[in-house]
């Protein structure tokens, strides 16, 4: 029993706060925007299925949050299909219901009814909400505790590595990675990691002569605290020590654009390495490894504090970096062209600004089908990646041998 509440605590609690705060802020984002446009909304729902408990609010919107914490949406009045792009015939049939039971102008309150572009404005929103927290998050954390800075320099090289074979030599000062400017021993670590197999092309500063390297990382399979074992890149540099820098309000606000920025790089980055097939597909992770993640960074966090009060802190602390990077993702992801995605309604816009009428239905239909099943594929084949990277098939063929 202790062991099952303490898996509570130090797992689901923290996956629940994390997931939770960003897919509110996400629909809090479809929400205001529909708002400030007059759309009428029917629900707010954090979660699906049954409502683990509901309320309404003075403008007659349910507020639920369902038992099921893997999402949420906003239903907008007239929605009566997944897709939210009903076609011609749908919306004739739609607008005399309304005007029957509403009059003329009640149809200009309705979400299908509202001009193309903010249609457009309302469903880009939620992402945009997505960038815009993850942005207050790095920029509060930096503008409270700062952030390590180590110089883009070598301070070791490992003996045989990728790095000793290209030509690398204690004292470097790396400028540039295929033509991206390397500020922080960190963005170098991060590129690497995420180019295993490819040759890099480096520029150096070595004494004040500029050099040219090639270096080619070394895939290496690792055991991380939040990931689990991953597969990354590695070429054997060790760095100069951090610092810690301080950040002033206008400088933080500055620095949290910029890391939002610099984590949303970094994902499209990844996403097309994968594509490309230069990294596996394996380290794609899903529900059961951002609980765990959660679990490991909020454990971290409380790690070496005085007291109970300290440990919840820095926990808390932990997880609101998590939270930052995760919102990043979120946004990008739904943005991503794919029917039942943000980035889905986007693209069926785009074709009635060119065509001057909805999508079909046969065509949407068909289209929602295809992006389901291609999501529920992903999220399947992102859970087993994270069963398969936490040893639990291991786990349990050992309880029955």
């Amino acid at each position: 029993m202790f062991d099952f509440a303490y898996g509570v605590l130090t797992y689901l609690l923290p996956f629940l706060f994390v997931l939770g705060l960003v897919v509110t802020v996400h629909e809090y984002g479809h929400f205001i925007a529909a708002r400030l446009c007059g759309v009428a909304i029917d629900r707010f729902s954090i979660g699906f299925g049954r409502a683990l408990f509901s309320w309404r609010d003075r403008h007659g919107v349910e507020w639920r949050v369902g038992w099921i914490p893997l999402g949420g949406y906003v239903k907008f009045s007239g929605d009566e299909n997944v897709a939210s792009v009903p076609d011609e015939e749908d919306l004739d049939a739609m607008r005399r219901r309304i005007q029957a039971r509403e009059g003329p102008a009640g149809v200009s309150r309705y979400f299908h009814f509202k001009p193309l572009w903010q249609r457009a404005v309302i469903t880009g929103a939620g992402p945009m909400a997505n960038f815009l927290l993850a942005s207050v998050l790095f920029a509060f954390l930096l503008g409270i505790f700062g952030k390590p800075f180590a110089p883009p320099q070598v301070l070791e090289v490992v003996p045989g590595s990728a790095a000793d074979k290209a030509g690398f030599m204690a004292g470097d000062m790396v400028r540039t990675v295929n033509g991206r400017r390397i500020a922080d021993f960190t963005d170098l670590q991060q590129i690497v990691m995420l180019s295993p197999a490819k040759p890099l092309r480096i520029e150096l500063d070595r004494a004040g002569v500029a050099v040219s390297l090639t270096a080619t990382p070394k895939l290496e399979e690792r055991t991380d605290s939040a990931a689990g074992h991953i597969k990354i890149g590695v070429l054997g540099l060790r760095g100069a020590a951090r610092s810690h820098v301080r950040y002033g309000p206008l400088q933080a606000i500055g620095g949290g654009v910029m890391e939002t920025w610099r984590t949303l790089n970094s994902t499209i980055y990844f996403l097309g390495r994968m594509v490309t097939g230069h990294i596996s597909a394996t380290n794609i992770s899903g529900v059961v490894g951002i609980a765990q993640a959660s679990g490991s960074v909020a454990k971290a966090g409380a790690e070496g504090a005085p007291d109970a009060a300290s440990a919840v802190l820095g926990s808390f602390v932990a997880l609101l970096s998590l939270a930052a990077l995760m919102s990043v993702s979120i946004g990008f992801m739904n943005l991503l062209p794919v029917p039942v995605l943000d980035g889905g309604h986007l693209l069926f816009y785009a074709y009635e600004a060119l065509a001057r009428r909805p999508v079909g239905a046969k065509v949407q239909a068909a289209g929602y089908r295809v992006g389901l099943a291609l999501l529920l594929s992903l999220m399947v084949f992102a859970t087993w990646n994270d069963l398969q990277r936490l040893r639990v098939f291991q786990i349990l063929g050992g309880l029955f041998s």
